[in-house]
């Protein structure tokens, strides 16, 4: 069903609580179909995600090594993705810059 979640178990450094969440959050996003929160369903899906990556934190916890490192790469480890994330914030923060400044900008 989600073919898009990359394996967490087994990598080097283990995942980190933000590559944990992104999975969770994947998760729930697949299976309710909300792709993008709104007012009406913002508190669930969070809760959800946090509920679901405090579940696989403890289950990567509980689980022995794996024998053999994953096959793939996490997307949150992959530069192109680490520099598509930085652009976006640095987008956002000037967005909010202009907000700030009262200087007028278009959405």
């Amino acid at each position: 069903m989600c073919r898009n979640i990359t394996t967490l178990r087994g990598l080097e450094p283990p995942a980190t609580d933000e590559e944990i969440t992104a999975a969770a959050a994947q998760f729930v996003r697949k299976v309710t179909g909300v792709t993008k929160t709104s007012d009406a369903t913002r508190e669930q899906v969070e809760q959800a995600t946090e509920e679901i990556a405090q579940i696989v934190a403890r289950l990567l916890d509980e689980l022995p090594a794996r024998r053999q490192p994953p096959a793939t790469v996490p997307p949150l480890r992959r530069e192109e993705v680490k520099a598509r994330i930085a652009a976006r914030q640095a987008a956002r923060e000037e967005h909010e810059r202009l907000h700030e400044l009262g200087i007028e900008h278009t959405h």
